[in-house]
């Protein structure tokens, strides 16, 4: 996985106004699917329900790819939004 700095994490979806917490999202779930993760196209993002299929598809390639438990991503990216991201990130670091 790319080694990208959590705090610039965190920064940036503040700073482009939420933007590039989807951008990180498709880079990360590119990483994955290179890495053998079955995360869908981000395309999926754009359709209200479907979305929700997206993001538990998406959790789960982080707990494929090994980067820490899918269940434990969720729960931090639901409820601590931007800081979970950065957390994410950290564990994303530590994959080789």
């Amino acid at each position: 996985m790319t080694n990208k700095n959590p705090f610039v994490v965190f920064l940036l979806v503040f700073v482009t106004f939420g933007i590039y917490a989807v951008v990180w999202y498709v880079k990360a779930g590119r990483e994955m699917r290179r890495r053998g993760a079955n995360v869908p196209t981000a395309w999926l993002i754009i359709i209200p329900i479907v979305s929700i299929y997206w993001f538990i598809k998406w959790c789960a390639g982080v707990g494929k790819v090994g980067a820490m438990n899918g269940f434990l991503a969720a729960l931090l990216l639901i409820f601590l939004g931007p800081l979970g991201m950065a957390i994410v990130q950290s564990q994303f670091n530590n994959v080789k």
